[in-house]
C-alpha cells in the first residue's frame, strides 16, 4: 500500500544504527561494517539525496603524507570500511529510488537503487534485494531521524 505522505516525512536527515545483509545461499547474516556502524541519509525536499555510511573507529591515516603517496593496501583498507553514494530520489510505490550520481564505487554511478520503506514513529527501515549472479541478498538498514538542532549552527 502506497504511503501518500512517504516523501515528506521522508525529507530531513537520518542517522544509521545498523545494517544487516540476509544471504541465503549461505543462510547467513552479515553486518559488513560491524555491529556499531556510523552513517548519514539525507533527503532534500527538491529531491536529492546523499547516503554516507563507515566503520566506527576507523584508523586515521598517517598525517603528513599525501594519500596520492600512500601504500596501496593502507588506502584499499580505506575503502573497504567508507560507503558513499549521491544523487537524486524519488517515490515508487512502498520503495524511494535513488539515481546515484556520484559513488565511491564507481559502479554505482548511473544505477537505480530501489529501496523499499517502512517508517515506524522516528525509525525508517530501508530494504534492498542485491543481485549476484543467480543469487540475491537483502539488505535491511534502520535509521532515526536527526532531530532538528535547537539553535542555529554558527
Amino acid at each position: 500500500m502506497t504511503d501518500p505522505g512517504a516523501g515528506l516525512r521522508l525529507v530531513g536527515a537520518w542517522s544509521l544504527v545498523s545494517w544487516q545483509i540476509f544471504d541465503a545461499a549461505r543462510a547467513g547474516i552479515t553486518e559488513p561494517f560491524g555491529a556499531d556502524p556510523h552513517g548519514l541519509l539525507q533527503y532534500t525536499a527538491d529531491g536529492c539525496m546523499s547516503a554516507v555510511v563507515c566503520r566506527s573507529g576507523r584508523a586515521a591515516l598517517p598525517s603528513g603524507v599525501s594519500p596520492r603517496r600512500m601504500d596501496p593496501e593502507l588506502l584499499a583498507a580505506c575503502y573497504r570500511s567508507y560507503f558513499h553514494y549521491a544523487g537524486r530520489w524519488h517515490i515508487e510505490g512502498d520503495s524511494v529510488i535513488h539515481s546515484v550520481e556520484f559513488g565511491l564505487n564507481p559502479n554505482m554511478v548511473g544505477t537505480r537503487q530501489v529501496r523499499q520503506m517502512n517508517f515506524l514513529g522516528n525509525t525508517l527501515t530501508l530494504t534492498g534485494i542485491e543481485v549476484l549472479g543467480p543469487q540475491q541478498r537483502r539488505h535491511v538498514l534502520l535509521w532515526q531521524r536527526v532531530e532538528p538542532q535547537t539553535q542555529a549552527p554558527v
